[in-house]
């Protein structure tokens, strides 16, 4: 793995053009970053979306839209698809052909493994082809975030225009193959997508705003709920060709809905001892190098992204089992989420800085440990939350987009009158965690 950052933007070669098929939410950023850098870009969507792109685009200059992809490729020198994962083959087989001879193609998604394969399949020979994956949403600066390159079959000089193209996004560039790629986004973001997306549907089920209860609030409540709404802003298939297309992602959250089962049978059965052991054990394996290391989330940070009103005094324990769950999850697939820090997503760094807030401070963890098991407070929760992890890995397992789209539109329904508030004070959260981790590696 190697990494580099560009800063500086070299003068454009006004010749290329840069086309991008697929205009949702990430395709937009692109397009506008990469014309305001002085690209000529050409850009399409579906058939019924051509006029209101046209409109929405007309007063930008060097964004040239079009009615389809063919189009796009017959006359764009790098060209980017932006769609689903699991539309990419049929996207691509409709537009590969129409690629300009010698051109650089590449894609957004974030599973690798069938983008390649559709790449290979449908393109012609004598295209390049070079991906990308910038790893946040489309609301988050892109300033020194992480941006994954994978030269798969291309030139030095090709890969060297590329670099320069995207280098607009002043991110910081991760080179990766495509199996680099999909396995480590499936250890930093398929689980962590997996919890906050439980936690929503656990809350929906219980008819439960949670910054307005006083046992979700403050410290890393905050986190939890803040980044549960965020995600469940976005689109669905943004977390679906991730976890679903992605087999270590599968496995992996398949241990995260076991982790969270095994854990709430040992809370019902009374097993201090084993449920002690296996957490302390777990915390051991994640957490033993940290010794001596300044958290990454501190009460400061945390107090100052909450939705809720609730005075701290007011506040009640939490059995955390999201969390020791996620590190039970860890230990079991064998994965030390510092290994990957280089190429984490705002939200992972949240929510890892999570996870070790908790469990590199004993008092607390014991005080939670305790609480889950001798306090039945959050029992009915625990059981919602249960079910709730294990109706996702189930829509994983099955490979089912639609049961996973219908499971997420219901908590997005729900919580949907919230999501202004949550996504800005998200934005806020993710600077300061972001200044957090710069300020932590330049040390």
């Amino acid at each position: 793995m190697t990494t580099a950052n560009d800063m500086n933007h070299p003068r454009p070669v006004l010749a290329v053009a840069v086309g991008i098929i697929g205009m949702g939410d990430m395709g937009k950023l692109y397009a506008r970053r990469i014309a305001a850098a002085g690209w000529r870009v050409n850009a399409c969507d579906r058939a019924d979306k051509y006029e209101a792109l046209k409109e929405e685009f007309a007063e930008i200059e060097n964004v040239h839209v079009y009615p389809n992809g063919h189009l796009v490729s017959r006359q764009s020198d790098y060209i980017i698809y932006s769609v689903e994962a699991e539309l990419i083959d049929a996207v691509v087989a409709q537009y590969g052909p129409s690629t300009k001879l010698g051109a650089i193609v590449g894609g957004q998604t974030s599973c690798k493994a069938p983008e390649i394969a559709a790449f290979e399949r449908h393109l012609p020979p004598d295209v390049e082809i070079i991906s990308c994956h910038s790893l946040h949403g489309p609301n988050v600066d892109a300033r020194g975030q992480p941006l994954v390159l994978i030269k798969h079959r291309a030139s030095d000089a090709s890969f060297a225009l590329v670099t320069q193209i995207l280098s607009c996004f002043e991110s910081k560039f991760v080179h990766l193959s495509a199996e680099e790629h999909d396995r480590i986004t499936a250890d930093t973001q398929a689980v962590t997508h997996a919890a906050f997306l439980s936690m929503g549907s656990a809350w929906t089920a219980n008819h439960q705003f949670p910054w307005e209860e006083t046992r979700w609030s403050g410290g890393i409540e905050n986190v939890k709920i803040n980044v549960t709404l965020r995600i469940y802003s976005n689109k669905w298939h943004v977390y679906a060709g991730l976890a679903i297309l992605n087999p270590a992602a599968q496995r992996q959250i398949r241990q995260y809905a076991e982790s969270v089962t095994e854990l709430f049978k040992l809370i019902l059965q009374g097993s201090r001892d084993e449920f002690t052991q296996r957490i302390t054990t777990a915390g051991k394996f994640v957490f033993g190098g940290q010794e001596g290391k300044d958290l990454l989330l501190k009460d400061d940070l945390l107090e100052q992204f909450s939705l809720s009103g609730v005075p701290k005094a007011e506040r009640k324990p939490n059995s955390h089992l999201s969390l020791l769950a996620m590190v039970d999850c860890w230990h079991k697939c064998g994965i030390v989420p510092y290994d990957h820090m280089i190429c984490s997503t705002p939200l992972f760094r949240l929510w890892l800085g999570a996870t070790e807030y908790l469990f590199r401070q004993p008092e607390l963890l014991n005080d939670c440990i305790r609480f889950a098991l001798d306090d039945e407070g959050f029992r009915s929760d625990d059981l919602e939350f249960t079910f709730a992890a294990r109706g996702w890995s189930e829509a994983v397992s099955f490979k089912d987009f639609n049961g996973y789209r219908m499971r997420f539109e219901k908590p997005q329904q729900y919580f949907a009158p919230r999501f202004p508030e949550a996504i800005k004070l998200g934005n806020d959260m993710i600077k300061k965690i972001l200044n957090r981790t710069r300020e932590l590696e330049s040390r």
